[in-house]
């Protein structure tokens, strides 16, 4: 019989708070491998049920929780309550909360940006991480600062900045803009997206991730082996950062290209997703 996903509540102190996040998990408790994946903007847990079900049937364990904003009981009101520092927390406390002390690290979006940061701090816990569309910091800050083409497709940030402005621009005309922001995934898929953005102050949350957001100001190179995947039809994160990526991880390193594939890597390319942390595995 197939693994099973099982949904629980895990209460944790974070950031001076007690936050209870959601959580997915599949895959024997007992796994030698354990993965911690975290999603990115603007989607959940949900995003990681094929790479979570293909991962447990390869004999690991997998982790998926709701983070900070995206669970209805850690949605804490302020910018402040969503700098860095608090995400990695909430990845560390949850992880102690769940009694995993090392574990490979797997991150799409925000959460491989939150995923590079907890390599940063916490390098002797993560065995491994597979990295999903978004580069080191330092590499998106490179091309940032040097590339039209990533500045270009950065341009949607400076609208995320501006509360009420945002929110407005996402939700308006029966959510439009994050319906076409999603528009490569199943409609249900979508729509289930667009509908927890309706709960009590759910889209605020997610953006206050982006009004959170510093400088990466000379981020120090990563010393955990890492897999960067990159797609070329993601149309945020383009070819210049991600070639810029290898230069800043000071382990091995693996690189992998999905042609043809969008910025959903996990919902469009599970199976890649899933020889990739797999492969990484392999060789800690």
């Amino acid at each position: 019989m197939a693994a099973q996903w099982t949904d629980h509540n895990v209460t944790v102190t974070s950031g001076g708070a007690d936050l209870t996040f959601t959580v997915s998990s599949i895959g024997d408790e007992d796994a030698t491998d354990v993965v911690i994946a975290l999603h990115g903007f603007p989607q959940s847990r949900r995003c990681w049920r094929a790479v979570g079900s293909g991962l447990a049937a390869q004999g690991l364990r997998v982790i998926a929780p709701d983070q900070r904003g995206y669970s209805p009981g850690a949605r804490p009101v302020g910018t402040e309550n969503y700098r860095m520092p608090r995400l990695v927390d909430d990845v560390l406390h949850l992880a102690d909360a769940l009694g995993v002390e090392r574990f490979h690290l797997l991150g799409h979006d925000w959460g491989a940006q939150v995923g590079w940061v907890v390599c940063e701090r916490a390098a002797d816990r993560v065995q491994t991480f597979t990295a999903l569309s978004v580069p080191h910091p330092q590499a998106y800050a490179t091309a940032y600062r040097d590339d039209p083409d990533q500045r270009e497709a950065a341009a949607y940030i400076r609208i995320f900045w501006q509360p009420g402005t945002a929110e407005d621009w996402l939700s308006g005309n029966d959510w439009a803009i994050l319906r076409t922001i999603l528009g490569d995934l199943p409609p249900e898929d979508i729509d289930h997206y667009v509908g927890r953005f309706q709960e009590p102050g759910a889209m605020t949350a997610a953006l206050e991730w982006y009004r959170a957001m510093a400088p990466a100001e000379d981020f120090p190179s990563t010393t955990v082996p890492t897999t960067y995947v990159w797609s070329t039809e993601d149309q945020a994160l383009r070819r210049a950062g991600a070639q810029l990526c290898e230069r800043f991880v000071a382990a091995d390193y693996r690189f992998v290209v999905l042609d043809g594939v969008s910025h959903w890597i996990p919902d469009q390319a599970p199976e890649a997703v899933v020889d990739a942390v797999l492969d990484r595995v392999a060789r800690a």
